[in-house]
């Protein structure tokens, strides 16, 4: 039999003459389209579309060495290659080929990628003898954003070795922020990869609904709840966080859950209904976006509660915590501040259901469903014994995210207390996406031995608030700030410096100025807050580093 013909289209797309040094076009091709990219005077072309969500990277940030990072939640891939590079997107781009004849940029594509969404799978054969580390074996304990990042950036990066990924979540890795943020309670339609993928075409023994019970760090073993013991010659430590419920009379009541688990997102949808009097305790992110999930059930009445005067007041300042507020106000969301909550006290027809919350000086508020978004804390009880602690149960790593006097240890994502540059100082911070990029940096550093590289990113958060909220912080701190746009209106761009060096940058409805902020900041060509107060505009600054000649 002959080979079936695959549908590759060759055509003209634009006059090179069009596509300028530095910059990136889409172009209509066939039924989709193409992104044309010219990266020192050689152009190349990739599908058009980021592989989180599907934004298109036109509308994103480019750099002088071939970074594009996506305007949305800052995935970035290298335009060259079609590589990902960060989080918190999975999968590679369709890489095209792209020649110049004539004037003309040509480009030679399959149809079918083309018209993908989702993006080149990162490289799956495993042949030993021909790649790293054949006979090492990798333990990741947790299945989330850490631990699926480890994985694909482990086989991105020709680990030939064994992975053995450790889960207490009955289900494959999760796209977890989609919990609050849409109230998705179907783990299929959650999970990254299905189970049969990390099998099959990553090689990793899945241990789904397991939990550790004990990590041997001199004998380099793991023992887990189902009796099984694996040996290890590097350990990922990406167990996440658990679920705080603060100590208050009634907490244990029916009807008042967290949120972390597709579990819990099943309590919230099934119990929710028109009669349903909704109440969330604390103005956290979940909270905040759960409140406008749960809103679009149409249920009864939804309430936040939180202790502090304004939500995000310490983040993102007074001005803009109230602004949001005020615009989730007049959805019809009802709010609660500076609340210091007595009890909850149960329902009149059923003393074991949650039925209202008292807060001092204030009547009695209706609560026939409760969420608690009061934070987490690590989720380390199975070392507590063999290693320090920090006060808050987190675990301290060096810059290159390796745990102080275990041999080859590693602890990410929300457990670890690591280095944030580029102040230097240890910081714990509990993001998806922050975890997804330790995950990659480790795996690189676990099949680099000689070219170990230190965790440098500086965490990009998003959130479905307001019209959607895109910051970047290094968690310094700031002492002044100066604010573009209207924050009324919720359009806008927010500068925060210390000593006038910016240390984070808020939009809503801005985009990609987050994201050009996260490159600017990486050259370390970031302007001053004075500039930036005088008009300086980064989205016309050129990213270039610092010495370096435009070639």
């Amino acid at each position: 039999m002959s080979a079936p013909e695959i549908d590759i289209i060759t055509k003209e797309v634009l006059p090179d003459s069009e596509l300028k040094d530095g910059q990136m076009k889409a172009v209509e091709f066939g039924e989709g389209k193409v992104l044309l990219s010219k990266i020192k005077g050689k152009v190349y072309a990739t599908s058009a579309f980021c592989t989180h969500y599907g934004a298109p990277l036109e509308k994103g940030v480019l750099s002088h060495d071939g970074r594009v990072v996506c305007p949305w939640h800052g995935a970035c891939f290298n335009v060259c290659t079609g590589d990902i590079e960060d989080a918190p997107g999975l999968d590679s781009l369709w890489n095209f080929s792209a020649t110049v004849n004539n004037g003309q940029i040509v480009v030679s594509a399959n149809q079918k990628e083309i018209k993908s969404k989702v993006g080149r799978i990162v490289p799956k054969s495993r042949t030993k003898g021909s790649g790293k580390k054949e006979n090492e074996t990798v333990v990741i304990v947790g299945g989330g954003s850490g631990g699926i990042h480890t994985v694909e950036s482990l086989r991105m990066n020709d680990f030939q070795g064994d992975i053995v990924l450790i889960s207490e979540e009955n289900y494959a890795p999760i796209d977890r922020t989609k919990m609050s943020k849409g109230l998705v309670d179907n783990a299929e339609k959650l999970q990254w990869r299905k189970p049969e993928e990390l099998k099959n075409d990553f090689g990793v023994d899945f241990h789904p609904g397991t939990s550790v019970t004990k990590v041997d760090f001199s004998s380099q073993t793991v023992e887990t709840s189902s009796g099984q013991k694996h040996k290890y010659d590097h350990l990922v430590l990406a167990p996440g966080g658990k679920p705080k419920k603060i100590p208050i009379d009634g907490a244990d009541l029916e009807g008042v859950v967290t949120l972390r688990h597709v579990e819990d997102t099943k309590k919230i949808t099934s119990a929710i209904n028109k009669d349903s009097d909704v109440v969330l305790i604390g103005t956290s992110f979940i909270s905040m976006e759960a409140a406008g999930a749960i809103l679009k059930k149409e249920p009864k009445s939804v309430t936040l509660i939180g202790m502090d005067e304004i939500p995000f007041e310490k983040i993102l300042g007074k001005e803009i915590g109230k602004s949001v507020m005020e615009n989730m106000k007049k959805q019809g969301i009802k709010f609660h501040m500076k609340a210091e909550i007595e009890k909850f006290a149960p329902s009149e027809s059923n003393q074991n259901h949650v039925g209202s919350i008292h807060v001092k000086g204030q009547d009695p508020i209706p609560a026939n469903f409760v969420v608690m978004g009061t934070g987490v804390q690590p989720a380390t009880d199975f070392i507590k014994d063999q290693i320090k602690l920090e006060d808050d149960g987190g675990v301290k790593v060096d810059e290159y995210l390796r745990v102080k006097d275990q041999k080859n240890v590693y602890a990410i994502g929300d457990i670890a207390h690591y280095v944030q540059y580029p102040e230097k100082f240890q910081r714990r911070v509990e993001h998806w996406n922050v975890a997804g990029n330790h995950g990659r940096e480790v795996a690189h550093n676990i099949t680099h031995p000689d070219d170990q590289v230190a965790y440098t990113k500086v965490p990009i958060f998003w959130s479905s608030i307001g019209k959607g909220l895109r910051y970047l912080g290094t968690g310094a701190g700031f002492d002044d700030s100066y604010t573009d746009g209207n924050v009324d209106e919720l359009k806008f761009a927010t500068y925060q410096a210390k000593n006038g060096k910016i240390t984070a940058v808020a939009t809503m409805g801005r985009d990609p100025i987050v994201s050009k902020a996260n490159e600017l900041m990486r050259l370390d060509i970031m302007p001053s807050l004075d500039e930036i107060r005088n008009g300086k505009n980064i989205l016309e600054i050129e990213l270039i580093n610092k010495g370096e000649n435009k070639v």
